[in-house]
């Protein structure tokens, strides 16, 4: 669930990203690749080799949220 903030901070990852990674293989590319705190207030958006889906990554208080969307 996205918070009512005034600001929201998304991080688009380019490049395509293997989307049988779940949490933890998509926290590890923020982690060890892009040098940034998962647990943090941005959103990290994921696409596809074809770019037909998309993962975002959102932490919460107290887990993540991974939201999934193949687009049509």
């Amino acid at each position: 669930m996205f918070t009512a903030s005034s600001q929201l901070n998304v991080t688009l990852i380019c490049g395509p990203t293997d989307m049988r990674k779940a949490i933890d293989g998509l926290c590890n590319i923020v982690a060890y690749d892009l040098e940034k705190e998962p647990c943090s207030e941005h959103i990290f958006v994921f696409c596809g080799r074809a770019r037909d889906k998309i993962k975002i990554l959102q932490w919460s208080n107290n887990g993540f949220w991974l939201h999934y969307k193949r687009l049509e």
